[in-house]
């Protein structure tokens, strides 16, 4: 599989999880949290007849296929059967897999629970439970589900818990189920991968989509993410983006299964350049040499921004991430820089024509929630970086 030594979460994870601990692992995306969980699963339950002996739950379908390919990649030289379960595609296949036998189950929570209302899906022989990314099911509001499935698992089974964050509001709703956890912290949730460079540029509101095509044909990425904040903003901007001649793709919640990894593999494939996305694709989503981040709107909070920018710079390599700055995102981008304990550098689009209504960030300000900010307006045309 590539593999010539152990990531830092790899490297502190997988004793513990050979050791039947459970285990909290804490990790910045792209550092190889998947492996660290897969890899020892893998060794510590048997290929046996009958229902999944581990499993492994994620909140996405992307997240869901990326895990079961590495699974598979690893059943290719075992006897595991490895099977994936996820809504927004037919039943049979998967009704079909789950009756031949599984050893290692990746599931989405709200077609796992289908599953097993049709008694399709026994879960009395798990041995190891994964939970992926459990802070994002509790903000997309997946606990309920999640339960439901906790309460027909085996008592005695060993928990893992990985995710880029592990929030105090998580480990409230989790502690119970887990057993004497070991915690890998990484390194810190909210620090930004330090090969990436961040650029701001404020903006009114109104000329973000404007501004976003003249960087894009000022810097031509081979490969970018723009973020937004809705689904129905992604189809917008992908459309102006289409328009000005600029290949891309929208992918978010309302896109079938086909329309989203059509989207995945035309960006990993070269023939779509700009995937606008919601933060459905924020985590996890491992496509290779995406040279920029755009976050056309500003995520809700400061974890969700170094997961966003997280999709560039990955497996040692650089990256940039810019934001487009409105004067109504001010708030959450105070809220970012104290989190990230920097200030972030703010610039001019050299040969843009600003319209009034934007606002631009003190210089003089610091990255601490003891300074007060203080910020000025700046109108007209802005050139070069201050």
């Amino acid at each position: 599989m590539g593999y010539t030594r152990p990531t830092p979460i790899q490297r502190d994870a997988i004793p513990h999880v050979l050791a039947g601990r459970d285990v909290v692992g804490c990790a910045q995306t792209g550092t190889g949290k998947t492996a660290a969980f897969v890899l020892p699963v893998m060794q510590r339950v048997e290929a046996a007849p009958g229902g999944p002996r581990a499993l492994v739950l994620t909140p996405t379908r992307e997240l869901a296929l990326q895990i079961a390919d590495v699974a598979e990649q690893t059943a290719a030289h075992t006897r595991h059967r490895v099977a994936v379960v996820y809504g927004g595609v037919g039943y049979e296949p998967q009704l079909s897999a789950l009756r031949r036998g599984v050893d290692v189950l990746v599931a989405t929570p709200g077609r796992l629970l289908d599953l097993m209302e049709r008694r399709a899906a026994d879960l009395s022989g798990v041995e190891v439970l994964v939970l992926d990314e459990a802070d994002r099911m509790l903000d997309m509001g997946f606990w309920p589900q999640v339960r439901k499935v906790l309460a027909v698992l085996p008592a005695k089974r060993q928990n893992l818990l990985f995710s880029a964050t592990m929030s105090p509001a998580v480990m409230r709703v989790v502690g119970s189920t887990l057993n004497d956890p070991v915690r890998v912290d990484v390194a810190p949730a909210t620090t930004p991968i330090e090969a990436i460079e961040q650029r701001v540029y404020p903006v009114s509101a109104q000329q973000k989509t404007q501004l976003l095509v003249h960087l894009i044909e000022q810097h031509r990425p081979d490969r970018a993410i723009v973020f937004t904040r809705t689904k129905h903003r992604a189809d917008r901007v992908a459309v102006a983006l289409r328009r000005s001649g600029i290949a891309s793709a929208a992918i978010h919640g309302d896109r079938s299964q086909g329309q989203r990894q059509s989207a995945l593999d035309g960006l990993k494939r070269g023939r779509v350049q700009v995937l606008v996305a919601t933060d459905v694709v924020a985590r996890g989503i491992d496509v290779d040499d995406v040279s920029h981040v755009v976050n056309y709107d500003l995520p809700n909070t400061p974890e969700d921004y170094v997961h966003r920018i997280g999709r560039t710079a990955r497996a040692g390599k650089s990256g940039a991430a810019v934001s487009l700055l409105a004067p109504e995102e001010h708030g959450v981008f105070r809220e970012i820089e104290v989190a990230i304990g920097s200030v972030l550098p703010c610039h001019d689009a050299e040969g843009f024509e600003y319209a009034d209504g934007r606002i631009v960030p003190n210089p003089e300000r610091a990255a601490t929630k003891q300074v007060r900010t203080v910020f000025s307006s700046r109108r007209g045309r802005g050139r070069g970086r201050r």
